[in-house]
């Protein structure tokens, strides 16, 4: 018999890089293309890391030429090639809802010593 716990370790990847809400992550993300592939990358701030085992996922934010852009990545999905931590930051909340409010330096995330 099949149960979710079965699914959940059948399914879960083991090789993704430690991060938290605060990093600066750069996700590769494999797009298909007709009848080709491709890897794109989206490079921004973790707002958040939500769920648990093969349904967690994660939201990144990023400024895209002046328009904030959002994207929630499946964190076992087989089409992320790949997450790289660019920097570490210091946050004291689990959840940063509150940079979407922030403009300019005041929605920069302190660097962890």
């Amino acid at each position: 018999m099949i149960t979710n716990d079965t699914i959940r370790s059948n399914g879960a990847r083991s090789e993704i890089a430690e991060f938290k809400p605060g990093d600066t992550v750069r996700v590769r993300y494999r797009v298909i293309e007709g009848n080709r592939e491709r890897v794109q990358n989206f490079e921004g701030l973790c707002l958040q890391r939500r769920g648990e085992g093969i349904g967690e996922t994660f939201t990144v934010r990023k400024n895209s030429f002046g328009v904030p852009v959002e994207r929630v990545f499946p964190l076992h999905s087989p089409k992320i090639a790949g997450i790289d931590v660019i920097s570490r930051g210091d946050v004291r909340r689990a959840k940063l809802y509150y940079i979407r409010e922030k403009v300019g330096k005041k929605a920069r995330v302190k660097k962890a010593t």
